[in-house]
């Protein structure tokens, strides 16, 4: 400026040059334009032109423009729409940008270096650490000097770390420079790994851990038998000795923190240590483990090779510690820290669960441990420490997410075990076993009308009643199924059915079911095989007959339509017959319509025969019934009663049904009814002709099955008889019928006739207590009256009373009776009534006097042999104490047979066995007169002497033993033989039944014993026969006679009815032994041969005989058979001598169920044949099985979507099969069968091939999605069928040979491939998703791991390409199969970082991913040194040699360039420490305003700043002062203070880190900085050597950054690299979010830099 202030002088005056102010800057620095705003004078300006106006008026510059009304926004606008404005502007802006940076000058290199290491003897290096772990010793300084690790170990470092104290941050700073020190000279390297010393340090580290682990040990239990006192001494058991370890323990743990968040420490590496460390610990170390594991479950989480195995630590831990806290001591410190360590392993059980509850799913674990799990996660007192000052909302939240999780966890596990319960199979096979027992049980007491077999809605044209029909026709005709009711039972319940339905269509105005009942009636006839079958033809002509009687079908409408459509074959004069020619013969006409008539006989013979077969065959029917009732026809009448029933080859057995009923109906019956009128009819009535008549005709009618007849003629005769033989002969063959006559539903008029009889006896004084009984069961309590049944209860009543009336007068009965033996010697007819009438009237008021009365008969019988030598004799004598016992009976309240089985059940056993041969000839004939007529009944004799009988000699164990009991065994069989096995004649041997009578009333009484509690002791005692027939020391010849006995007995339609309806109780009564230790060896064949006769059940090996084996009418007993065999088999394995035979039979009965293809229906009722057999029979179905699935895999060769698809059809239901028979194995903790290696290999090749083809398929159909939808979804149940198959197979021993160890990796990655194919596109299924994933964790978890001490746990983990994903797939999806990849630690520093680089156009390329480099990135902590004069100056001269006022440090163990920086010329304007504070001078001030520069303050505190800008020398207390709040005016000490600190903040503060990787270790020294850390301390952070990250453009966020004190700014700075200049500072230009440096302070906010681009800055709005 101007020389102001000078005083005159003399001397000439300088020249007066106007020079700018020095602050002021110059327009350019290239070009010389001059200063800004600076304008001095210059030569011809327009001030110098003295004109006349200038001089006048003075200088007055005219406006360029109208400044009052001129406006250039009609011309903006115009350039804005017509020219290239802002085109313009922005070349001219990028032009501007560019030379800037073509100008600037460049990042200088790294001047970082590691610090350096010296050899330092013991001393030295003892004050060394004592320096390091003082914090006032600027590390700085400790870095000039690292001691030489030549000599000292890892382990020996971190002794000396926790000996000398070192501050948790600077014993890392002190490692890191350790390791980067070992990996100096591997850098350079081709194949260097910057984590390889990681995974060393992390050995070091964990072997120290484990060495001081080691330290705790426990007690060793004492030994048996040695009495040697052992005293035990722990490390934490001393006070000093664990105060010493737990320190040692807290200072390792604390360091092994920081090097796990900083990447020191291999994460993979010590995870898997931590996790083996956890199985192999004790229980005193498995408290600190825990609680090591608490720090690191997070990181194991992610990974199932990890967390799965930590689990399964923690289970078994948790069981071990359960149990010790069990046994202990309750006063025992032991007791309390298992609780806490049990608590400790629930809580890391729960976070498991939480974080990866996929993990959970083992089925081996499962197994184990699913009570314990269920515990843990759902127990009454969990708590949930985890979550602790969470509102009660939310821990009950994450209880029922728990509870949920839990129940689909325990729902997949229950499914890979296979016991899931699954319901059987609904179809027609089942359907019809079910339908056929319910047929079977059908009895006398049964009410028809309410058996459910036809459905209640009308299903005339539904195939459900098509089916049922077809299934009722068949049973009532079918050979394997027994009883002579079946067909009567079949017509009522059809006929029920139709007038039920025919009453609903009556109402509802719809069809009669009348047409539809005969249309599939003849369906049944034209389709139906057992139809067709000439074995059935008798069957189906009754049948048939019966539903012609019924009007259910009608013969005319069948002959015509048979007309009708042609038929041929109908006439015998055809060669080939139609089927339906015999049923037009054998069918029976019950109404004798002549042209019907005709019109059958045409059509079976011709309109031209004169002469048929049938004529012939009526012919000789007539004759037979002459021979056998001559009286009726008018011939010579025959005085006696037949002895035997009519021939087997009588006419009237093997005549055609159609001439029975011709025969009958038009003149059989009409003349008997005629010849009983009349002999009824005359005064002198032949009892005893009326009595044989009536015998012959319902024998007659009962072998022509006439059964319809012979009830009519029954009750006719009850109607008109008035004798008391005959009355009984009715009653008995009523009795005989009543399965019959309930079928036939006539029930009803039974008991009215019953009714009427018995009051017609009454009315003449005769109480017939049979009749009363007969009438009661007929009626039961369903036809008659309440009051007439009370009348008759009544009436039974009060004959009871008469007959044992209360008389105390009376006297009691003796143990003996002589007047009984005297009865012998008596040769009176009426002696045995009038003894029994004297014993009854002077004993009747005892209760015991029939029971005395037996005894003693018995004991006379007994006596005999030696009364009577003479055989005869003593059988008249036999008889006249049976007609005695008879009367007896008839005087007893409660008859005889009561006390008779009581008898036996008593002494009377031992009395029997003791009787000799002779003697049982007379008690034979005795017990057989008793059972034929009633007084006793079979079943008690059964029970009281045959069935010991044949126990007994199934325990006799020698010959001299079987000679003492042969006449017992002897009398026995043949008394069986007479009860239970029926004949045609009488016996030879003099014993009952006489006659035909006798006889029919046997049969009657036989029905007894196949009643179901009876039935049930006859089939278990029929196994005693057995051992019987294979006892050696019992005669060949009895032991033939046995087997003849129970080989009739078996074949006896009336037991095969019982053992029908009775399976489970046959089948029982054989699987228990006789022998309480067991079958022998030689009884397992002979109890299976005679359990095979029970049941009609031949075994075979053929087709045909494997279809009959799975019919519905024989399926229930052949399954009842085979399980007893599979049983018995089970049995004989576990014997070393039957073993082989055994195997084999098993393998070839497995063979034949497995050889065919079976249905699912089918597959159920094997499976229920194998429940109850042992754990080997089971194992072979299982391998039979499962060899028989890969023989069906193997036979579709073809690759096509179509074959593939018919896998599960095919093999499907043996897959079910075997699953169902070993489920029950399932739930026991024994282990399961063991796989044959063979079946093993050929079924993991055959499911790894369809595997492959399968995949294959799936990948070629997707290609077409819309052409191939529907066979995509299709291939998914091939898909899990193989999965299944998998899971099945893996579940037991021997599942892991050598093939399938060599293939297993390979198949985790066709599953999990199969598996994302169902997670993402037109494939999406969730269900097979998870069930093929569940498979992969299944194969992937029992893998056997090697048998080293530590193995590999990442060795079988899968290897699966991107591309192998769909594109579309679940985010969830992806990351559930990612659990199954090797453990990757989430390296948060690097996360999605790459290097990258600009091309020649300036396009950004990325490269390959950032390594993490935690030996490589060194923090520095601690304060640097002041530079020097030489450096001070060193830093001034390249300062003005770049031309620029700044100079940045790139000093950093992460260069700056590694993160695109670059100078930029701008600086960071500080105001001052807080936000008033301002620059010192006014100079400065102004030369603020002419820079590009950073600045935090808003655009409002900036303008207030420059509009208040003072000159030099004039206060500013005026402004600034009050802006800033401070007196002093800025001159202060205050400001003083704030330019002493502003010279400082280059330096770094004291432990403050380097931009380096320090994250976590200089958070205690930042927690002593008041406020929160700036946004550039948060950018140095978490900055990092990369360009770009992937997939984003380089873009920065604005980060908000709050003020700080004196030491924060300069921390910042120091973050940004730069050297300052007094209060100004420069920033380096980035391109990487993370590797902005921002600065600021005082408490303003710093703006983001924004987006970087060569050549142009763009500032990010806020």
């Amino acid at each position: 400026m101007a020389n102001n202030g000078q005083g005159r002088s003399n001397e000439k005056p300088e020249i007066y040059e106007c020079v700018p102010p020095e602050w002021l800057p110059k327009t350019s620095n290239s070009a010389d334009l001059g200063f800004i705003n600076f304008f001095p004078p210059r030569p011809s300006q327009d001030e110098d032109s003295l004109t006349e106006a200038n001089v006048k008026n003075g200088l007055v510059l005219k406006n360029s423009i109208p400044a009052e009304t001129y406006t250039s926004k009609s011309r903006q606008i115009k350039e804005l729409k017509e020219g290239g404005l802002i085109n313009e502007l922005e070349e001219f802006m990028n032009q501007v940008f560019q030379r800037r940076s073509e100008n600037l000058s460049q990042i200088p290199p790294s001047t970082f270096r590691i610090p350096s290491r010296a050899t330092l003897n013991d001393v030295k290096r003892n004050a060394w650490f004592a320096d390091l772990a003082n914090p006032e010793v600027p590390l700085a300084k400790l870095g000039k000097s690292m001691p030489h690790a030549h000599g000292m170990r890892g382990h020996e470092h971190l002794d000396y770390l926790h000996a000398n104290n070192v501050s948790i941050p600077r014993a890392v700073w002190f490692i890191r420079i350790l390791g980067s020190n070992e990996i100096a000279g591997l850098r350079n390297k081709p194949n260097y790994n910057p984590m390889h010393y990681s995974v060393d340090w992390a050995n070091v580290v964990t072997g120290y851990l484990k060495k001081h682990l080691s330290e705790i040990s426990l007690p060793s239990a004492p030994r048996p038998g040695l009495n040697i006192k052992q005293t035990f001494k722990g490390v934490l058991t001393d006070p000093d000795s664990r105060e010493r370890w737990v320190s040692k323990l807290i200072y390792t743990l604390d360091l092994l923190r920081v090097f796990y968040l900083e990447y020191m420490v291999d994460h993979t590496t010590f995870l898997s240590w931590l996790v083996q460390l956890l199985g192999t610990c004790n229980l005193a170390q498995a408290g600190f483990v825990a609680r090591l594991a608490e720090d690191y479950l997070t990181g194991m989480s992610s990974c199932r090779a990890l967390v799965k195995p930590f689990i399964d630590a923690c289970l078994a831990k948790l069981q071990e510690a359960s149990f010790l806290h069990a046994i202990a001591i309750s006063s025992s410190s032991s007791k309390e820290s298992l609780e806490h360590l049990q608590a400790r392993l629930e809580h890391l059980l729960r976070r498991a669960f939480l974080a990866a509850p996929t993990s959970f799913i083992s089925p081996r674990a499962w197994k184990t441990h699913s009570e314990t799990i269920r515990a843990v996660l759902t127990g009454p007192d969990i708590s949930m420490p985890a979550i602790e000052g969470y509102p009660r909302q939310s821990v009950h939240s994450v209880k029922l997410l728990m509870h949920e999780t839990l129940l689909d966890v325990e729902r997949r596990n229950e499914a890979l075990l296979f016991r899931t319960t699954t319901k059987p199979t609904k179809g027609c096979l089942r359907s019809k076993v079910s339908d056929v027992k319910l047929l079977n049980s059908i009895t006398s007491t049964t009410e028809l009308e309410s058996v459910p077999f036809f459905e209640t809605r009308n299903d005339c044209e539904e195939t459900s009643f098509t089916n049922k029909l077809s299934l009722l026709l068949s049973w009532s005709v079918c050979r394997l199924q027994y009883g002579d009711h079946r067909p009567h039972a079949a017509v009522t319940l059809l006929r029920r059915w139709r007038d039920k339905t025919e009453e609903r269509a009556s109402r509802r105005d719809i069809a009669s079911p009348t047409s539809v009942i005969q249309d599939e009636l003849f369906n049944w006839l034209d389709t139906s095989e057992k139809a067709a079958n000439e074995r059935e033809l008798s069957a189906v002509s009754l049948l048939f007959g019966e539903m012609i009687q019924k009007d259910l079908f009608s013969y005319d409408r069948y002959i015509q339509r048979m007309i009708a459509r042609g038929e041929t074959g109908l006439s015998f004069h055809e060669e080939s017959g139609s089927r339906h020619r015999m049923f037009l013969r054998v069918i029976p006409l019950y109404k004798s319509d002549p042209a019907l008539v005709n019109q059958r006989r045409m059509t079976l013979y011709g309109v031209r025969a004169r002469t048929i077969p049938e004529d012939e065959v009526e012919a000789r029917l007539k004759n037979e019934l002459r021979e056998l009732l001559p009286e009726v026809f008018k011939g010579e009448p025959i005085p006696q009663m037949p002895k035997s029933c009519l021939p087997r080859d009588s006419v009237l057995r093997s005549s055609a049904r159609y001439e029975q009923i011709r025969v009958v109906k038009q003149w059989f019956v009409p003349s008997i009814r005629k010849f009983l009128r009349r002999a009824f009819s005359t005064p002198a009535e032949d009892s005893d002709l009326v009595l044989r008549i009536y015998c012959v005709v319902i024998e007659c009618l009962d072998t022509m099955k006439c059964y319809r007849t012979g009830l009519e003629f029954s009750m006719d005769v009850l109607k008109t008889t008035t004798t008391t033989d005959l009355l009984m002969a009715v009653l008995d063959n009523l009795k005989k019928g009543l399965t019959l006559w309930n079928c036939m539903d006539a029930m009803s008029s039974i008991t009215q006739i019953l009714l009427e009889t018995h009051q017609a006896w009454k009315a003449r004084g005769i109480h017939i207590r049979c009749l009363v009984n007969l009438l009661l069961e007929v009626d039961d309590c369903r036809y008659l009256d309440s009051i007439v049944r009370q009348d008759v209860i009544d009436d039974a009543t009060h004959f009871v009373q008469a007959l044992c009336p209360i008389d105390d007068s009376l006297d009691l009965v003796p143990s003996v009776l002589p007047e009984i033996l005297l009865l012998a010697q008596d040769p009176n007819p009426d002696a045995p009534s009038s003894l029994a009438n004297t014993i009854w009237y002077k004993y009747r008021a005892s209760a015991n006097w029939t029971w005395t009365v037996w005894d003693n008969i018995i004991a006379s019988l007994r006596q005999l042999p030696t009364m009577f030598p003479d055989a005869a004799a003593r059988q008249f004598c036999a008889l006249r104490y049976a007609k005695f016992l008879l009367h007896v009976d008839l005087h007893s309240a409660d008859g005889i047979d009561g006390h008779v089985l009581q008898w036996f059940m008593g002494p009377g056993l031992n009395e029997v066995k003791a009787l000799c041969s002779d003697a049982w000839d007379v008690a034979s004939v005795v017990f057989m007169h008793l059972a034929v007529h009633g007084a006793v009944r079979i079943t008690t004799l059964l029970q009281g002497v045959v069935y010991p009988a044949w126990r007994t000699g199934s325990s006799i164990g020698s010959a001299p033993q079987f000679e003492d009991n042969k006449a017992f065994l002897l009398a026995t069989n043949t008394l069986c033989k007479l009860l239970l096995v029926d004949s045609l004649t009488v016996s030879e041997d003099g014993l009952p039944p006489f006659d035909l009578l006798e006889m029919q009333k046997l049969r009657t009484r036989r029905k007894d014993v196949y009643r179901d509690a009876n039935f049930r002791l006859l089939a278990e005692n029929m196994p005693a026969l057995v051992f019987v027939e294979s006892n050696e020391y019992i005669e060949e010849g009895f032991r033939n006679e046995a087997e003849e006995l129970r080989h009739s007995i078996c074949w006896e339609v009336d037991f095969r009815l019982g053992a029908a309806r009775n399976v489970g109780v046959v089948v029982a009564a054989f699987a228990n032994p006789l022998d309480p230790k067991g079958i022998q060896e030689n009884m397992h064949e002979p109890l299976i041969s005679a359990l095979r006769l029970v049941f009609n059940d031949e075994e075979g090996d053929d087709e045909a005989q494997v279809t009959a084996f799975l019919s519905p009418w024989k399926l229930s007993a052949s399954a009842a058979v085979t399980s007893f065999v599979l049983q018995q088999i089970g049995q004989r394995l576990d014997r070393t001598s039957t073993k082989k035979q055994a195997k084999n039979e098993l393998s070839k009965l497995v063979g034949r169920l497995m050889h065919n293809a079976i249905t699912a229906q089918e597959a159920d009722f094997v499976s229920e044949m194998a429940k109850g057999v042992s754990s080997n029979v089971a194992g072979e179905f299982v391998n039979k099985g499962l060899e028989r699935i890969a023989d069906i895999m193997d036979g579709i060769i073809s690759e096509e979507p179509e074959a593939l698809m018919s896998l599960p059809d095919k093999a499907g239901h043996f897959l079910n099969l075997l699953s169902m028979i070993m489920r029950p194995f399932r739930h026991l903790p024994a282990q399961l069968p063991t796989l044959e290696e063979s079946v093993q290999n050929k079924l993991i090749a055959s499911i790894f091939r369809k595997m492959l083809s399968l995949e294959g398929a799936v990948r070629d159909r997707a290609k077409n999605d819309k052409e191939n939808m529907a066979s995509l979804a299709s291939l998914t149940n091939p898909v899990l069928f193989t999965a299944r198959l998998l899971q099945f197979d893996l579940g037991f021993p021997g599942a892991w040979s050598q093939k399938m160890k060599n293939t297993g990796d390979q198949m985790v990655n066709v599953v999990l491939r199969l598996a994302s194919l169902h997670g993402g596109g037109l494939m999406t299924n969730p269900v097979a998703f998870l069930l093929l994933l569940d498979t992969a964790f299944y194969v992937f978890d029992e893998f056997p791991l090697d048998s080293r001490l530590n193995p590999d746990l990442f060795q079988h983990c899968p290897i699966l390409e991107p591309s192998s994903f769909p594109t579309n797939m679940l985010t969830e999806y992806r990351d559930l199969i990612g659990t199954l990849n090797k453990h990757v630690p989430q390296n948060l520093p690097i996360a999605g970082l790459v290097y990258a680089v600009r091309d020649s156009e300036g396009v950004l390329q990325q490269g390959a991913p950032v390594q993490m480099r935690p030996w490589e990135w060194i923090e520095s902590l601690g304060d640097a040194p002041p530079a020097d004069d030489k450096e001070k100056q060193r830093e001034a001269e390249e300062r003005e040699r770049l031309g620029t006022k700044y100079y940045v440090r790139n000093n950093t163990s992460i260069p700056l360039e590694m993160f695109g920086a670059r100078l930029t010329g701008e600086g960071v304007r500080t105001l001052g420490t807080g936000a008033e504070g301002t620059v010192s001078s006014t100079g400065e001030r102004l030369l603020s305003l002419f820079e590009d520069d950073l600045a935090s303050e808003s655009m409002y505190e900036r303008d207030w700043r420059e509009s208040r800008v003072g000159t030099e020398g004039r206060g500013e207390s005026s402004g600034s002062s009050r802006m800033h709040g401070d007196g002093n005016g800025g001159h202060g000490p205050a400001n003083a203070q704030v330019k002493e600190q502003a010279r400082h903040r280059g330096t770094p503060g004291s432990h403050r880190g380097s931009p380096a990787l320090s994250i976590h270790t200089s958070l205690g020294s930042r927690s002593s900085i008041g406020g929160p850390p700036s946004a550039a301390s948060s950018a140095r952070r978490t900055q990092s050597p990369v360009v770009a990250s992937k997939g984003d453009p380089m873009d920065v966020d604005p980060t908000p950054s709050t003020g700080g004190n004196s030491k924060s700014a300069k921390r910042k700075a120091s973050a940004a690299g730069v050297v300052l200049d007094d209060d100004e500072k420069v920033v380096g230009e980035s391109s990487s979010k993370k590797g902005k440096a921002k600065a600021a302070s005082g408490r303003s906010t710093t703006k983001s830099v924004g987006k970087m681009i060569p050549g142009k800055t763009t500032r990010k709005k806020k």
